[in-house]
């Protein structure tokens, strides 16, 4: 009964909203503002705690969090003071904070404030342009692309994505007739092509299942809710990722209307619960798992969604592009982090990050973790100053020593090397959407907020954001030595990242403690969620796979022959996918670098997992004599390389799996797909 429910969880989104609300896409007048009605929810659910043979779930905490449940298991003792001070601020925290404030916008680089950000701005219909063709929609407006191109994402979309989608298109319909220029071919005529209609097959049977699947959500976090209550039991959230974020959003909102629901919403009390993600049977992708063309993919469908959940949500979010600004004739300080990695990687190829963050970061946690008051006591300004013309004199040619550093100073070197990157760590594009992110009132989709704005970042930005958030995380795991809780530490850096010259910002607006507590929370959140908002949603996953089965069968629209054929070939394939089943055993490439390359057969039954594969690869192949011994250590042990199984083509590029993926599951989800033992990608 439990693998049951287990598998039904993960299925939960595997039927989306129906591509059948695309047809009614349309260019229509635009009268007034297109602003999102502003909608707010302030309950936050928690749910019971969930039974081994209910389901797989995977809580995401901090260390600090796996450590004090360890200690201390009993989850009814009364709140220690401790526990109190983490739920909000203290003075001293917010102190800090404006303290951090005045010396960034005292700081360089603030004096041309205004016509840097007069440059960032997007002038008139350039913003929806952008956004079209930064989801991958450009074809939408181009009169040379051919209806299969239009199509193809669109028909991944759910019903709030393509209304998203329809939003932006009217607004730059709008902008056209303003300027006099003839709008772009209308999209109903796209969505009623003969070939349109051969592409979509399923629509006008889809969307049960998908309404289905999303009141499962609704009724799930409601029910938990009410029973967390009347137990009295510490606060958990479980977070799906099976069903579109802005999809559950609406399920939300609309039970937030309902009267008889008014009182399971728990108040919030600045306390973060455990947040449990139930495991999909094809296990946890994170964003380092995927195919460049892959992830290109991703980051498309992650605007679209983040924008119909701005929408859903009332957030105006206006995005800033990035300014001309004159690069210093510097090494390290002011240079851009896509440049700092070009110049590092010729000497360490590999590297996701700049040599000088890790050295920095290196010595901080061997020296300043423990030091009490990090990152909020300053350093020496004599000392910083020198400290910085010595490193971008002295740092690539091997003549710096940590050795006499102070760690104060440091930190404080760190925190200016973060805000004097020449744009922000979080993107011109991005950073007013991570801001707005402490307006909204539910926890759980303030991450779902985050988690698709991180995949959003550059990958340069992406790197360095997840090695310095590891950094803070392993501050506040010592803050019993180093005095500095989560509140503290997030305080401290929130201006460092959402306070940029080339961006204006309203953080330095209206109150001062409500601004400082909000901004701090969305650091906090980072912090404390980062394992969590590193992955992939399983719907995206689910709308990628799609994307590319579409794809693969873009050049039979090229040829009339094979329209006719379509349906056949698609019910064939229906047909198939139910046979897989039969099919236990398969053969998997094994291409381990220089040391090995072969085949292997791996029986498939209904436990399989990835890690099953893997561990027969290790007993049957590199373990005998006649096959790769790997390298020996000194005292005579061999060491085995890091291997890991990849799905690779059919509905996916690249895919590094999960080694608790259910490989017949896989199987079934992508029957074209081969299976390859491989090296594991370095970080």
């Amino acid at each position: 009964m439990g693998g049951r429910e287990q598998i039904a969880l993960s299925r939960l989104g595997s039927s989306m909203e129906p591509p059948h609300g695309l047809r009614r896409f349309r260019f229509r007048p635009v009268h007034g503002s297109t602003k999102g009605r502003r909608a707010s929810l302030s309950h936050s659910t928690k749910s019971r705690n969930p039974s081994p043979t209910e389901m797989s779930a995977e809580p995401w905490s901090s260390p600090k969090d796996q450590v004090a449940a360890e200690v201390a298991p009993s989850a009814r003792t009364p709140p220690s003071q401790d526990h109190e001070q983490e739920q909000r601020p203290d003075k001293l925290c917010l102190d800090s904070f404006w303290s951090e404030v005045e010396t960034i916008t005292q700081g360089s680089g603030y004096a041309d404030l205004d016509s840097t950000r007069r440059d960032s701005k997007h002038s008139e219909g350039e913003q929806e342009e952008q956004w079209l063709a930064d989801a991958g929609l450009s074809n939408l407006i181009s009169e040379d692309s051919e209806d299969v191109d239009k199509v193809l994402l669109l028909s991944t979309l759910t019903r709030a994505q393509a209304e998203a989608v329809q939003r932006r298109l009217d607004s730059y319909t709008l902008t056209l007739r303003k300027k006099n220029k003839p709008p772009p071919r209308d999209v109903r005529d796209i969505f009623n092509a003969p070939i349109t209609q051969t592409l979509l097959p399923e629509s006008q049977h889809s969307e049960d299942p998908a309404q289905h699947s999303m009141a499962c959500v609704g009724k799930t976090s409601l029910s938990a809710a009410a029973a967390e209550q009347q137990r009295g039991a510490p606060k958990e959230e479980i977070f799906f990722t099976d069903v579109a974020y802005c999809e559950q959003a609406v399920i939300f909102l609309k039970q937030a209307k309902l009267p008889q629901n008014g009182s399971q919403r728990r108040k919030e009390d600045g306390t973060l619960p455990r947040v449990i993600c139930p495991k999909c049977r094809l296990g946890v992708t994170r964003i380092q798992d995927l195919s460049h063309a892959d992830m290109k993919k991703v980051r498309q469908l992650a605007l679209i969604d983040m924008t119909a959940l701005c929408d859903l949500l009332g957030l105006e979010v206006k995005r800033h592009k990035t300014g001309k600004r004159k690069i210093p004739e510097s090494t390290l300080f002011g240079v851009p982090l896509s440049t700092l990695l070009e110049n590092d990687q010729k000497t360490k190829p590999h590297t996701s990050t700049p040599l000088f963050l890790q050295a920095i970061l290196s010595f901080l946690e061997r020296k300043g973790v423990d030091s009490e008051g990090i990152l909020r006591v300053p350093g020496s300004q004599a000392r910083i100053k020198l400290l910085q013309q010595n490193l971008e004199t002295g740092f690539y040619q091997g003549r710096f020593s940590w050795d006499d550093v102070s760690a104060n100073d440091a930190a404080a070197l760190l925190k200016k090397f973060i805000r004097e990157l020449p744009t922000p760590l979080l993107t011109a594009e991005y950073l007013n959407t991570f801001s707005a992110v402490r307006d909204i009132t539910d926890l759980k989709q303030k991450l779902h907020m985050l988690n698709l704005l991180i995949l959003l970042l550059p990958e340069p930005n992406r790197n360095t954001l997840k090695v310095l958030l590891e950094f803070l995380s392993k501050v506040v795991s010592r803050e019993k030595r180093n005095r500095m809780n989560l509140w503290a530490v997030a305080t401290i850096m929130a201006p460092n990242l959402f306070l940029h010259k080339a961006v204006p910002s309203r953080l330095t607006e209206g109150a001062e403690k409500g601004q400082a507590e909000k901004a701090a929370d969305v650091m906090r959140l980072l912090i404390k969620y980062q394992e969590l908002l590193w992955t992939i949603p399983n719907f995206l996953m689910s709308q990628v796979r799609k994307l590319n089965e579409n794809s693969n069968r873009r050049y039979q629209f090229y040829d009339r022959r094979f329209k006719n054929l379509l349906k056949k070939i698609h019910t064939d394939s229906k047909e198939k996918a139910g046979k897989n089943v039969l099919e236990s055993c398969r053969t998997v490439k094994i291409q381990v670098g220089d040391l090995m390359n072969g085949t292997m057969e791996f029986q498939l039954n209904v436990g399989s997992q990835a890690s099953d594969l893997l561990a027969q690869f290790q007993r049957q192949l590199l373990r005998s004599p006649d096959n790769g011994k790997g390298k020996m250590r000194r005292n005579g042990s061999t060491v085995h390389p890091d291997c890991a199984l990849f799905e690779v083509g059919g509905n996916i590029g690249e895919h590094c799996l999960d080694p608790e993926t259910h490989l017949l599951d896989l199987y079934n989800s992508n029957p074209g797909g081969e299976w390859v033992i491989k090296l594991r990608p370095r970080l």
